[in-house]
């Protein structure tokens, strides 16, 4: 738990000082949704820009085509 608190983004949320681009696969049994979820929706909460992603037919990576180019495209918007 403590090891946790200290590397986990999530218990540094105040600290995050940059916009994020978040793309999760819903199905992705490496990183949970949840986990995403908790991330974004924490840095909502105290008003850090964060865009969230969530792709239903998608695991860890984006293997779709139709997901790679919507979220290339997001990437691509995000850092101009």
């Amino acid at each position: 738990e403590e090891f946790n608190r200290k590397i986990s983004p999530l218990y540094h949320v105040d600290k995050i000082q940059s916009p994020l681009l978040i793309g999760q696969g819903a199905n992705d049994p490496r990183v949970k949704q949840a986990e995403a979820d908790q991330i974004a929706f924490a840095m909502k909460k105290k008003g850090i820009p964060v865009e969230y992603v969530l792709y239903p037919d998608e695991g860890h990576g984006f293997a779709r085509p139709d997901n790679r180019i919507d979220f290339n495209g997001r990437a691509e918007k995000f850092l101009a």
